[in-house]
């Protein structure tokens, strides 16, 4: 008994129309249908559960014999497994269909709704989004975006002259990524074999001032025509170590003058939680002058254009621009310059890292810090105070 002759291309092409519908066999069930409009399509007949049925695999020659014979395989191989070739079809056009819709920027702003941020922050957020990213893989499958659509996004951004915003556009779209494998909605995070593709950032803001250049800074503050507001705000930050804004944004209601405390509520930390800032006397005497001045107003530092808003840091960094100061500090520095500092004045690293409110992951910790640090973080800033005036007063005579 001869095995069947397989098909040849030959065959295929010169099958001619019949008044009725007749099918040439190829071979592992595979077979050309010829209908008599002239049609020829593949079929695939197969037995699942010990029912016959059949499988469409396109049309010739669109399809050619070679490709049927390839899809003929994929489909007994599902076969095998037990799974029908037709119903996978469709589960699979669902699928395609589904990735379609599951945008970059649909996952994106999901993945915004799910952070406790207050709402300046999530819309910073969305507008950099916005500006660098979503013009470029905004409405692309989130499934179909590769390191190579990443890495122009991030070289643009340079180019342009932002180095920090491509540095922030990195951070957030690998958190994107993350949280859409973490939904299973990707498979990995196109960033991570780019992450490292960027240049460092020239501004040397991580570097810690040695203590001549802070009373060299501090000196020129004073020396400076700038507004008392703005040398004033200036020292307020080095003498606690509180962030830019929340130093640019105080309010008068949130300091005790008094008991020498300063009470920055939840809403304007970073960590979201209540900061006690203990003041030294060098603090409470500049801000009993500045009460007389500023203190019928909401902000220790009103604008200078609206005097109901606080004043912004864009004025501090305008100051050190105008000072020369630009390229070798900005106003964070400050945090990581008395971090540094007080360390080597042999603080301990508990007291300071409560200092800079940092938040500590261990809650049991967390509490013992906030409860018991406060007379110590007393003594280590007020030390902190005497050192900064010594030091500017060095500066002085150098100058």
């Amino acid at each position: 008994h001869r095995a069947p002759a397989m098909l040849t291309d030959t065959h295929c092409r010169n099958a001619k129309p019949k008044p009725k519908l007749y099918r040439l066999t190829d071979h592992r069930g595979l077979c050309l249908e010829v209908k008599p409009s002239g049609v020829k399509a593949w079929r695939y007949r197969f037995t699942l559960e010990g029912k016959a049925s059949m499988f469409a695999l396109g049309e010739y020659p669109a399809v050619s014999l070679a490709e049927a014979r390839d899809r003929c395989e994929a489909a007994r191989q599902l076969v095998k497994q037990g799974i029908n070739p037709a119903q996978q079809r469709q589960i699979d056009r669902i699928k395609q269909a589904s990735d379609a819709e599951i945008t970059f920027e649909k996952v994106a702003r999901e993945w915004l709704q799910t952070k406790d941020w207050e709402d300046v922050t999530k819309n910073r957020r969305l507008d950099m989004l916005e500006r660098v990213v979503f013009g470029e893989i905004g409405q692309m499958p989130i499934r179909a975006i590769t390191p190579v659509h990443v890495l122009g996004i991030l070289q643009h951004t340079v180019k342009r002259g932002a180095p920090t915003v491509a540095a922030e556009a990195r951070r957030t779209m690998s958190a994107v990524f993350e949280y859409a494998v973490a939904t299973l909605r990707a498979d990995s995070d196109p960033v991570w074999p780019v992450r490292k593709a960027l240049p460092a950032n020239k501004t040397q803001h991580k570097t810690a001032l040695t203590t001549e250049q802070i009373g060299k800074l501090l000196n020129d503050f004073d020396n400076h025509r700038c507004t008392f507001q703005i040398n004033y705000c200036m020292q307020l930050m080095w003498w606690t170590l509180a962030r830019p804004s929340e130093v640019s944004e105080a309010e008068w209601t949130e300091i005790d003058l008094d008991r020498a405390q300063w009470r920055i509520p939840a809403e304007r930390m970073k960590a979201r939680k209540e900061h006690v800032v203990p003041l030294p006397t060098q603090a409470v005497k500049m801000l009993r002058g500045l009460q007389a001045i500023t203190g019928q107003r909401k902000h220790v530092f009103p604008g200078r254009d609206n005097r109901n808003t606080p004043m912004s840091v864009a004025s501090l960094r305008q100051a050190l621009k105008v000072l020369g100061w630009a390229g070798t500090y900005s106003p964070h520095a400050t945090r990581t310059t008395g971090s540094t500092r007080l360390n080597e004045m042999g603080y301990r690293p508990d007291a300071i890292e409560a200092q800079l409110a940092h938040s500590d992951q261990n809650n049991v910790r967390r509490a013992y810090n906030h409860a018991t640090y406060f007379e110590e973080r007393q003594v280590m800033m007020q030390d902190w105070a005497d050192h900064l005036v010594q030091w500017r007063a060095a500066a002085h005579e150098r100058s």
